[in-house]
């Protein structure tokens, strides 16, 4: 009897538990129509009347990522033009930022070949010995090929060797005006220091009204809120949560930390399950004056989507066919 009684618990347990994960897979794929959308006075640059293109890591599907051979196809094409330029920085051994967004060297260049370990890191380096990498050599295109795997020492090309961000901008600056979605992916004292950097450099170029800064590291997020406050930046994870929450209950006293929302779309993984590109989301964002801005998007049913619900800027490795989505819907 006891056993039967168990059996009947743990049955009851089950359906219960299937009912909740349907009912968390049936929200996540929830998709808002596009008449849900409300617009809303706002003082923010970043909320756009209709949906910015940006490159993310410069063009990372058609070009290989974070290089200056993918900043200039994006920049000089002449079928499409980026409104955003999205890349991650680390900081060298001798304090250069360089555009990079692994932790690690392995996944797009030769390091492991050229400094005969794997593993290696940024912040192991100074500017100059990672100037040594083919930062294409693992790159394969769509198509499957890989163009540049077989290219080292002087026969790489500089426009595929590791970027200082001070080159990136004076290059993008001088062919047009475009705005900046850049990522400090060191944390710590690390991550401050660049951070310290970063604000300089945007600071003399008079550069800070037209860039984003975005850490997932609670901690250098808040140093830049106290050492930096006119460096405008995006929320990182618990920020995002308070946000979703608050959206999702419709809280009436919710106060937002900053003025961009730089979210996933269609990432289980990412967005820890949360479903943030729906109207709902959008609405309650604009209603407090913060921009939804959303990566990564590659497909062209997703970009439609987010346009068609007025994501303000979207993020994806294939600008060009981003760009080409938006013009059909305008």
């Amino acid at each position: 009897m006891f056993l039967g009684i168990l059996l009947r618990l743990a049955v009851l347990v089950l359906i219960l538990l299937l009912v909740v994960l349907a009912v968390v897979v049936c929200a996540y794929r929830y998709r808002s129509k596009p008449d849900a959308v409300r617009r809303y006075e706002t003082t923010n640059p970043h909320i756009a009347a209709f949906t910015q293109v940006s490159a993310h890591r410069c063009g990372a599907g058609v070009m290989p990522e974070e290089t200056m051979m993918g900043l200039r196809w994006c920049a000089e094409n002449t079928e499409f033009r980026p409104d955003w330029f999205e890349f991650d920085l680390h900081i060298t051994k001798d304090d250069v930022l360089v555009l990079l967004h692994d932790d690690e060297l392995d996944r797009t260049s030769d390091s492991e070949k050229v400094f005969g370990r794997a593993h290696v890191r940024a912040g192991e380096m100074t500017y100059e010995e990672l100037r040594r990498l083919n930062m294409g050599a693992k790159f394969v295109s769509d198509a499957g090929e890989a163009p540049y795997a077989g290219l080292s020492g002087d026969a790489v090309p500089d426009e595929l060797r590791i970027v200082a961000l001070e080159d990136a901008l004076d290059y993008l600056e001088s062919v047009g005006s475009f705005r900046y979605i850049i990522e400090v992916k060191n944390g710590g004292e690390a991550g401050m220091r660049a951070a310290d950097l970063l604000y300089g450099i945007l600071a003399q170029r008079g550069l800070l009204d037209r860039a984003l800064f975005g850490s997932f590291h609670g901690e250098v997020s808040a140093y830049v809120d106290r050492t930096h406050p006119d460096l405008q930046r995006g929320a990182y994870g618990s920020e995002v949560l308070a946000f979703y929450i608050a959206a999702v209950t419709n809280k009436k006293d919710y106060k937002p930390t900053c003025r961009v929302l730089q979210i996933p779309f269609a990432n289980w993984k990412e967005s820890y399950g949360m479903n943030l590109g729906t109207a709902r989301v959008i609405n309650y964002a604009h209603a407090h004056d913060m921009a939804v801005q959303y990566w990564t998007v590659n497909d062209e049913k997703d970009m439609a989507y987010l346009i068609s619900i007025g994501a303000d800027c979207i993020m994806s490795d294939y600008p060009d066919k981003l760009y080409r989505v938006r013009e059909q819907m305008r």
